[in-house]
């Protein structure tokens, strides 16, 4: 099984990439890791036209072909002024349902006080809806990020209670991603192998 995390912070070196790095160094059950920082590609914002997607200077389909690839990934946007990142709802408006439609999305909110729930509840209801990804029914919320996550040396431990409920409920939320991959992976092969007639008239959600 294949994992893409995505993190949409607009900013280089943000707290979302430091939570993107922790995921894919505790994601053992998955066998290739991928992460791709938004900010670093610079992409338009997307005009409705499926050709710009492809013209020549776009990094899209380098993207995408990353996208196809995966069997399961993790979204994770900052909260800014209780919103999702606009990187991030770009980049799934771009998706195309057949590189990501019965794939499971973890999603994760990053936020430096003690909110986060507004991105994860703005994601669910309205981000999913014609890229038809599978939100798990348990997501992230990482509070307080600037004081969690952070590198340690080989000879320190984590001793906040907080941060080691945390870390456990992190690794949780990873094997069952995992689980879900397995599992929806079956339904995508007979999506693509034994289609529902005409499903091709229902490819956008309602």
């Amino acid at each position: 099984m294949s994992l893409l995390i995505i993190s949409s912070s607009q900013r280089t070196d943000s707290q979302s990439a430091k939570v993107a790095s922790y995921i894919a160094k505790h994601s053992p059950e998955f066998k290739e890791v991928s992460h791709i920082e938004l900010c670093r590609y610079k992409l338009d914002f997307w005009d409705g036209e499926q050709e710009s997607k492809m013209a020549p200077t776009s990094p899209w389909p380098l993207i995408s072909h990353q996208i196809r690839k995966a069997d399961a990934l993790v979204l994770i946007t900052p909260e800014w002024g209780g919103m999702a990142s606009p990187l991030l709802k770009n980049f799934l408006l771009m998706c195309d349902n057949q590189d990501t439609a019965h794939k499971p999305a973890l999603l994760v909110s990053v936020s430096s006080g003690i909110s986060g729930a507004y991105p994860i509840a703005e994601l669910r209801m309205n981000a999913l809806k014609n890229n038809k990804l599978v939100a798990l029914p348990d997501h992230l919320i990482i509070r307080n990020v600037t004081e969690v996550l952070n590198h340690l040396d080989v000879k320190q431990k984590v001793i906040d209670p907080r941060e080691v409920d945390l870390r456990q409920r992190i690794k949780y939320s990873l094997y069952m991603l995992h689980q879900y991959s397995e599992s929806l992976a079956m339904i995508r092969h007979r999506h693509e192998n034994e289609p529902y007639p005409k499903q091709q008239e229902y490819c956008y959600g309602m």
